[in-house]
């Protein structure tokens, strides 16, 4: 009986704090704690303890993260940046241009634009694991791919980077090509280049989990989103191993599923799996 009333209290909270997301999700600036409080119908204090408990994060990070998200989509319509600032939530322009940098990894305009105004050096490459595709910004490496066809590697980079400058890179780039080469080869020793990582906030926050993981360990979605304060969000999680650029330098390839199994891995199941075997060898 009274394990039935438990679960009934948690099921109860589940649902009145997925109506709370919903209305955050919907606001078109982020409800106050007092004011979602009073629609739950409990103190501001006991709000903010069920909320974190179901969700992992407080009620304004979690309006934080999905401003984050929004953002990214909206400077995709056919909207100006102050447009788009205010269509994700931001109430003033300053606010937003505080953030938009970390967020966006470069000025809104030229994210907006798909990179123009940046100038990405790459160069292609062949390790043990195949083709690998390394490019560089101002910032440092913001990208690496592996694959089985070289052209298809450029191509993908051309379709994130799509108005930037691409050039091809220069024997001074052999270096960077090497370091990551090495990085693939025996991962014990570590990348030292400076990363340029582009993501939301959220993204950011899973990936540095990830930088976390000593070489031959794994960890599954839910350790993730446990260790990043959010455990109800492992399908976000997910997503996030999904959108990374940088193969190996950010090892979602140590990410498995909870019974221990491989799964999707945006450079191919064989290459996770070697990556696996490598490192504990």
């Amino acid at each position: 009986m009274v394990v039935s009333d438990v679960n009934t209290s948690e099921q109860r909270h589940r649902t009145l704090v997925a109506e709370l997301c919903r209305r955050i999700e919907q606001a078109e600036s982020a409800p106050t704690l007092a004011e979602l409080a009073a629609q739950a119908g409990l103190s501001r204090y006991h709000l903010q303890r069920v909320f974190k408990a179901v969700t992992g994060i407080s009620p304004a990070a979690y309006a934080r993260r999905h401003r984050h998200q929004r953002l990214a989509q909206t400077l995709h319509q056919p909207l100006s940046v102050t447009e788009a600032a205010y269509a994700a939530g931001y109430t003033s322009s300053s606010h937003f241009y505080r953030e938009a940098n970390e967020i966006l990894g470069m000025n809104p305009k030229d994210y907006q634009r798909h990179g123009r105004n940046n100038t990405i050096r790459f160069a292609v490459g062949q390790c043990s694991l195949g083709a690998i595709l390394v490019a560089c910004s101002e910032r440092g490496i913001c990208a690496i791919a592996l694959g089985e066809d070289p052209q298809a590697l450029v191509e993908e980079l051309q379709g994130q980077f799509r108005n930037a400058e691409l050039v091809g890179g220069d024997r001074g780039f052999e270096q960077q090509i090497a370091a990551v080469v090495g990085l693939v080869e025996q991962p014990q020793l570590g990348l030292t280049l400076p990363l340029d990582i582009r993501g939301t906030a959220f993204q950011q926050r899973v990936w540095q989990a990830l930088r976390a993981i000593p070489p031959g360990q794994t960890v599954s979605y839910s350790d993730i989103a446990r260790r990043i304060g959010s455990p109800a969000a492992v399908r976000a999680v997910a997503g996030a191993c999904a959108a990374n650029r940088l193969a190996v330098a950010i090892p979602c390839h140590r990410v498995v599923r909870s019974d221990g199994g491989l799964s999707g891995y945006r450079w191919g199941i064989a290459r996770k799996r070697a990556l696996l075997e490598r490192e504990r060898g």
